[in-house]
């Protein structure tokens, strides 16, 4: 049996949660997810602050700018680029302020390489992802970046286990063809998925912690995670309509965490009815899942989003005493 680096029946959270107190944020977590803490995100604070803001202000030398609402390659670092700094700066503060004793293991959120490059775009137009060759560019350079991110995280947090969960909302759309070009008339050409997995595999590769692949799509493409070299993927357990590569991959001991909505109790019978249908045995389930929500919660209220994290706590609790 693989050891996995989080403790046995625990719960997390995706990431995002609603608004725009960091202090507060933080401290829901801390108290409604004991086990596997993580650093909220609060979307709500505007840019810098959404997905594709915060995961740019991971890449090292490729700045990037707001230009007509959307974010792209910049030449120089400028404000929007110091924003999402300046934003990540603060919330890492307030989380070495409120878990600097913590001795578990705390994750940390960052978009993937594919995601960046279908949300991001060129200096002289169009997504990143029109280009293969600046793909690979940014996949490096979001490595260089995460790499020096897990290590500050580490430092601040020096009695913990840092795991790093990668958002790849994008991965089915850039796998399948369907991202539209800024007509609308059009899609990029597909990525290949044995080139996706070898982008994933160089930020998996270079993050120097456990990586968790998220993708909370439908079609999950659960080879190319596999072969990223992930440590577990988490995705929404009502999406997963075929069970074979998902029984596949937590064969090969990937772990899986599996994201449910509803009261503790639903949250607990869904992911235990999934996992029966995998077959595999009920003592297996609280070492090698975790539960979290279906997907983030940014768009909730306080108090639907502190009902989610308790209802994945409690369900958690429940499976772990299979």
């Amino acid at each position: 049996m693989t050891d996995f680096p989080w403790p046995r029946g625990s719960a997390t959270g995706i990431g995002s949660l609603p608004g725009t107190d960091i202090a507060e944020a933080q401290r829901i977590v801390l108290g409604e997810l004991p086990d596997l803490p993580h650093l909220p995100e609060l979307p709500a604070r505007g840019p810098g602050a959404d997905i594709v803001g915060r995961g740019a202000a991971f890449l090292v030398e490729l700045p990037v700018e707001l230009y007509a609402a959307r974010w792209r390659v910049a030449s120089r670092p400028g404000r929007d680029h110091r924003r999402a700094l300046d934003l990540l700066e603060r919330d890492l503060d307030q989380m070495t302020e409120q878990a600097g004793e913590f001795d578990g293991t705390f994750k940390v959120q960052a978009a993937g390489p594919l995601t960046l490059a279908a949300n991001i775009d060129l200096a002289l137009g169009g997504r990143v992802l029109r280009d293969h060759g600046a793909v690979r560019d940014l996949s490096e350079s979001l490595a260089d970046g995460l790499r020096a991110h897990v290590a500050d995280v580490r430092r601040r947090l020096p009695a913990a286990t840092v795991l790093l969960q990668l958002d790849e909302p994008s991965l089915p759309d850039a796998l399948a063809g369907r991202i539209a070009t800024e007509s609308g008339l059009y899609t990029y050409r597909s990525i290949e998925p044995s080139t996706a997995s070898s982008l994933l595999r160089t930020v998996v590769e270079a993050a120097g912690a456990p990586v968790v692949l998220h993708c909370c799509a439908p079609d999950v493409p659960l080879d190319t995670i596999r072969a990223s070299g992930a440590a577990a993927v988490a995705l929404d357990v009502s999406l997963v309509d075929k069970l074979d590569p998902l029984g596949e991959a937590v064969d090969a001991g990937m772990g899986f965490f599996a994201g449910a909505t509803g009261t503790s109790k639903a949250v607990a019978d869904r992911v235990r009815g999934v996992w029966r249908q995998l077959g595999f045995p009920d003592q297996r389930l609280p070492d090698q899942v975790v539960v979290t929500p279906a997907c983030g919660l940014a768009g909730s209220s306080l108090a639907e989003a502190r009902r989610a994290l308790t209802a994945v706590r409690e369900a958690a609790q429940r499976l772990g005493e299979t």
